[in-house]
């Protein structure tokens, strides 16, 4: 059974009936306040699924991937990219993820790749520096160039173009959110420009895989995962998918957030120690990944509403990471916050990002190069830059200027 009708138990929601796609394109918060404090979880004809903006439950429906399932034909990444370890459950899952979890665990690797980070991160800034005369666009200039560089050095394809890498996560992210845009009773295919986007990311991971003698993550996932070269292809998508979007969209907003806010500013700059609070204040307050989907397996009761087998369950990071249950003053951007570790940026249960800590360095990595490197840096003037997405939120873009 799919959503696209109105529940016939557990309603009315009628906040959720007024929500369009650009209410949630916007600036979301104040609405998901409201649905969050009187439909918890609410039935949203434009997304024809439940959305669920309460901690507690959004914790419950991601822990529990037997009764909300990621397996389903409509999974909106599944539909470009395939079967991979983001959309698959159980048995299956564990088959396409432990091959790779391996390169993110253990003090060696930490320290490898947060060398890697460090070392990519200073460089960029020293070119943006030397190129562009006291100003730049950073989430292109910086934060887009160093996710492709950690995530295909970490994977093994040290020489694609960053430009190219970037232009085909461009088309997949725009066919993924055209998706999740589309209400359960309008269900449309992926896109043929974000297929055709991972066809020739795809054929690049397959030539990899295949090199003689390759010794990358990608030829020791085959070796020892027995993954196929095309699933193999899925799972490094998914997983650059997370490294590129999702990390450039953290270093963007952890920097927008600091320049917004000169007292935490100021302090960071006095105190680099207080620069991992920073960032994981800024991915509770403006997560880049705001959403994620699940399906009920089964008829269920959730937080006041009744679903049915086959729903769209849609969990709003955005929506729990603002809980004022778990979060006091949620909408003030506070780095010396007690338990800003709590926010679920990163998502939680079987899916929890294997790449968080690596994404949590490359953003740090990313502040502390542009801090040390450009003097006076701010913002140039006028309104500053606001994120926005439905499904990943980020800046358009976010020029700086600096003495």
């Amino acid at each position: 059974m799919t959503g696209g009708r109105e529940p016939d138990r557990g309603g009315p929601f009628p906040l959720g009936a007024a929500v369009t796609v650009a209410d949630l394109d916007g600036d979301p918060h104040p609405l998901l306040h409201r649905l969050r404090a009187a439909e918890p979880v609410s039935w949203l004809p434009a997304l024809g699924g439940w959305l669920v903006t309460r901690h507690d439950l959004a914790l419950a429906v991601m822990r529990d991937s037997r009764a909300y399932t990621v397996d389903d034909p409509r999974f909106s990444t599944a539909q470009v990219v395939g079967p991979s370890m983001l959309s698959l459950d159980g048995g299956p899952h564990r088959r396409h993820r432990d091959p790779f979890s391996a390169a993110f665990r253990g003090a060696a690797a930490r320290d490898r790749l947060e060398s890697l980070a460090t070392r990519l991160a200073y460089s960029l800034v020293r070119e943006l520096k030397s190129a562009d005369g006291g100003t730049a666009e950073l989430r292109r200039g910086l934060a887009g160039p160093l996710a492709v560089a950690v995530v295909t050095g970490l994977l093994g394809l040290p020489d694609t173009d960053p430009a190219e890498i970037l232009a085909w996560y461009d088309k997949i992210v725009t066919a993924v959110t055209a998706l999740s845009a589309a209400s359960a009773d309008d269900q449309r295919p992926a896109g043929p420009t974000g297929r055709a986007a991972f066809g020739e990311l795809s054929e690049r991971v397959i030539a990899a895989v295949r090199e003689p003698g390759a010794t990358s993550l990608l030829s020791a996932a085959a070796a020892e995962g027995g993954l196929t070269p095309e699933e193999i292809a899925s799972d490094a998508a998914v997983l650059m998918f997370g490294g590129i979007e999702t990390t450039e969209g953290m270093i963007s907003n952890a920097v927008l957030h600091l320049l917004t806010h000169p007292a935490a500013l100021a302090a960071v700059r006095a105190d680099r120690s207080l620069l991992p609070a920073a960032v994981a204040e800024s991915l509770r307050l403006e997560p880049a990944a705001a959403v994620i989907d699940r399906y009920a397996t089964a008829d269920a009761e959730l937080g006041g509403a009744f679903v049915r087998r086959g729903d769209l369950v849609r969990v709003s990071i955005a929506g729990a990471n603002r809980d004022p249950a778990v979060f006091d003053r949620p909408d003030e951007f506070d780095p010396g916050r007690p338990g800003a570790q709590h926010n679920l940026g990163f998502a939680r249960g079987p899916h929890f990002c294997p790449g968080a800590q690596l994404a949590s360095a490359e953003t740090a990595a990313a502040v502390s190069a542009l801090l040390d490197l450009l003097p006076g840096l701010r913002l140039p003037g006028g309104p500053p830059p606001a994120p926005r997405g439905l499904v990943f939120r980020k800046p358009p873009e976010l020029r700086v200027v600096w003495d």
